[in-house]
């Protein structure tokens, strides 16, 4: 769905909020270039779910699957429920503005960089949860211009510190038996939800500083890297030169 097709179909409507809001977040999901709740979670397990009954905490604000009995709480539904990584999150009221500045290269690589970072956290917890590891940090002679550069302190006259490497342990034999299973191919065969939807948001992200569409394949991607498809590349002479430089073709010669 393109952004002319959602406007043109929502802003003739007139009718309830309640009648159409699930149509809407779905037009809105595909818009958008995400999964929707049913394709989410398509064996209905409540992780991405419409009309999710919950408990809210009068106070606070807060929404919890279950009540806190030494609180004051109240009883609803969330209009739109997606609980990731334990940390529940309601969507409510999502506006689109007629028109979106487009983004500049440098906030494309901010964005790029950022899902890219999303990612990789949500994986690093996945791989090595905080409540199963503890941090401790190696310290061993290192050169400030060698590959532990980052993580040398105090160099001396000739470049050399103390490398103070952090790094992850389990917090017992229990949970290095736990963690032993926790392994990245494991994890992308088992491909969770949260995860699906982080490399998504990665890839529409990128496609979005290309100026590509989020729905294309991967020949579509290929064709369209090609210099003379490439929008980036037809903007700019010198990508041409080095994309041809670079070339298969080119090099051989």
């Amino acid at each position: 769905m393109t952004f002319a097709e959602f406007k043109k179909k929502w802003s003739r409507y007139t009718g309830k909020e309640s009648s159409a809001y699930q149509e809407h977040f779905n037009d809105l999901c595909r818009l958008l270039g995400q999964p929707t709740p049913v394709e989410a979670d398509p064996s209905g397990t409540e992780s991405f779910c419409f009309q999710k009954r919950v408990v809210k905490d009068a106070e606070l604000f807060e929404i919890h699957e279950t009540p806190d009995a030494s609180e004051p709480t109240e009883r609803g539904f969330a209009d739109v429920w997606k609980a990731e990584l334990n940390a529940a999150k309601h969507y409510a009221h999502i506006v689109l503005r007629e028109e979106t500045p487009p983004r500049t290269p440098a906030e494309h690589r901010a964005a790029v960089a950022a899902a890219a970072q999303e990612l990789n956290e949500l994986r690093e917890r996945w791989l090595n949860p905080p409540e199963w590891t503890v941090e401790k940090v190696l310290e061993f002679p290192g050169s400030a211009d060698g590959p532990w550069a980052r993580y040398v302190v105090k160099p001396d006259k000739n470049g050399i510190g103390t490398v103070r490497y952090p790094r992850l342990e389990p917090k017992n034999a229990d949970c290095a038996a736990k963690l032993k299973e926790r392994t990245l191919t494991k994890l992308y065969n088992e491909r969770p939800a949260w995860l699906d939807l982080a490399h998504k948001k990665l890839d529409a992200t990128v496609a979005a500083a290309y100026g590509f569409p989020t729905d294309l394949t991967d020949e579509q991607i290929l064709e369209k890297l090609r210099p003379e498809s490439c929008p980036r590349c037809r903007r700019s002479k010198s990508c041409q030169s080095e994309a041809a430089k670079n070339h298969p073709r080119q090099a051989r010669r």
